[in-house]
């Protein structure tokens, strides 16, 4: 079907808002993380505040799937999707932690804060050029504004390089959580609390379990009920919502809009904390701010092509679901059952979402 008539004059911009509230919840939890650490390993704490956001959101679910009837319901990880989710909790959840730990004592803090700006840059280069998302010089030119800022607010005077080992063992972390992000983008449209649940039982038990081989002590229950309260914000319903906006926007866009999480995490230890206020959060700040300006003021619009697909995710019967219902799909809106598109060619204002990943 051919419609070249947009019916859309606007880019909705609830994606955004799922990737930066994302990043508002990750932000927040590093000053509360960073009191934590005084109590426990590094590694310790890594397990406890991701076993803290498995354990929670099971819970959730549970408490969700106890309240709701099938009106709404997201839709579980199956088929091929789990080949994707394994390799992203392989990559993230596996051997990033384990090659941080090995770049973290080989080299300096200043070093390894601007290194692990690097997963913002992978995520984007990896969505860009392996993943092959669409992008613009508008959007290009944003990512490097965050990026540059990312790198203003984590600047310690100077950075040295020891040896090789620790930056490159760094540089692979941020690269292994890049493909992870990448890779959740796979399964962006199945049900982002088991998503998220499944990323942090697995994580938090991998990362726990090498703490107590490392010898590490388990804290007292008050320090691992409050590890496992920040992790469930900070990286368990950070996380649903990350998943979220990568099924609105896109990878690169989602991965831009979290990279300015370490600003947020400042200005929060500035306000809660008693920090103070520098040149470089100020300059940090504006620099993300223009970046996040000039992703917000897109306008990708153009005549594209829809093949024809079947799938399952949880919808509504907008422009790009006009199918007919069987006696045993659900009512109501939004709801989800498998469904077919029909191939259909039209324009109007998109981001490179679930149903928008055509060439140009």
């Amino acid at each position: 079907m051919d419609n070249h008539r947009p019916f859309q004059q606007k880019l909705p911009r609830h994606g955004a808002i799922l990737a930066l509230a994302s990043a508002v919840l990750f932000g927040a939890s590093t000053p509360f993380a960073k009191a934590l650490l005084g109590s426990m390993d590094p590694w310790m704490l890594a397990g406890l505040l991701y076993l803290g956001s498995g354990v929670g959101l099971i819970v959730v679910r549970g408490v969700r799937r106890f309240a709701g009837g099938k009106r709404g319901q997201e839709v579980r990880v199956t088929g091929s999707g789990w080949f994707w989710l394994a390799g992203a909790i392989l990559a993230g959840g596996v051997t990033g932690p384990v090659l941080l730990m090995v770049g973290l004592t080989r080299t300096d803090a200043s070093t390894a804060s601007l290194l692990l700006n690097l997963e913002g840059v992978f995520t984007v280069l990896l969505a860009w050029f392996v993943f092959r998302e669409n992008f613009d010089r508008r959007i290009a030119f944003g990512m490097a504004a965050i990026a540059a800022g990312g790198n203003v607010l984590s600047w310690q005077g100077e950075a040295s390089v020891a040896g090789l080992l620790g930056p490159l063992a760094i540089a692979g972390a941020c690269l292994a959580w890049a493909l992870d992000n990448n890779l959740t983008r796979r399964v962006s449209l199945s049900d982002p609390l088991q998503v998220a649940m499944i990323k942090g039982l697995v994580a938090g038990g991998i990362n726990f379990t090498l703490a107590l081989i490392r010898g590490e002590a388990v804290p007292d229950a008050d320090i691992v009920l409050a590890a496992g309260t920040v992790g469930l914000f900070g990286y368990g319903f950070s996380l649903v919502l990350f998943v979220l906006a990568l099924r609105h926007v896109g990878t690169a866009r989602t991965g831009a809009y979290f990279s300015t999480a370490p600003f947020i995490g400042a200005a929060i230890a500035l306000v809660g904390f008693g920090e103070a206020v520098t040149v470089q959060l100020v300059v940090a700040g504006a620099l993300m701010a223009f970046g996040v300006w000039l992703h917000l003021t897109e306008h990708h619009d153009h005549v594209h092509l829809h093949a024809a697909m079947e799938h399952t995710h949880n919808h509504h019967h907008d422009a790009h679901h006009q199918h007919a219902h069987g006696p045993s799909d659900p009512v109501g809106e939004p709801h989800s059952h498998g469904h077919s598109h029909a191939r259909l060619r039209h324009a109007h204002p998109h981001y490179p979402d679930a149903h928008h990943e055509h060439d140009h």
